[in-house]
């Protein structure tokens, strides 16, 4: 079974990605109505809320620092799945708690499981390359 916090990452990419298809939802209201249809754990919703929490404070802020990081690609035009993985990566690195290259090693789980290879790869070079522009790596 995996750990709280890779099912609370799952958990916070779900709430996300519905969040990211409804354009004009509180993301707090997405998260609570899936977690409470889907019977999530409150230990996975403390880990995915607290991740959520960050993106709903500093959002445009993220979306800044992937957009300089992605200068071939517009969040906009990226498939939801790599946009919420890179928003949620972004995220975790953001908030500073988890080693970065756990960060990204997940992040690259996920979008592997729910997106594909090449997605994979994409949002490992992108979290690695904002990773390091933040300072988080050398």
């Amino acid at each position: 079974m995996a750990r709280v916090e890779s099912r609370g990452r799952s958990r916070a990419l779900q709430a996300l990605y519905a969040w990211d298809l409804r354009d004009d939802t509180d993301l707090d209201v997405v998260a609570s109505r899936m977690w409470d249809d889907l019977g999530v754990a409150p230990v996975e919703r403390e880990f995915a809320g607290k991740l959520l929490r960050i993106v709903m404070a500093s959002g445009a802020a993220l979306d800044e620092e992937l957009a300089d990081v992605t200068t071939n690609w517009r969040l906009e035009r990226l498939g939801a799945i790599e946009r919420c993985v890179l928003r949620l990566g972004a995220a975790e690195l953001e908030q500073g708690v988890t080693p970065p290259r756990v960060v990204l090693q997940e992040m690259v789980r996920l979008a592997e499981r729910y997106g594909s290879a090449p997605s994979a790869r994409f949002v490992n070079g992108v979290l690695d390359a904002l990773a390091r522009r933040m300072g988080r790596l050398p």
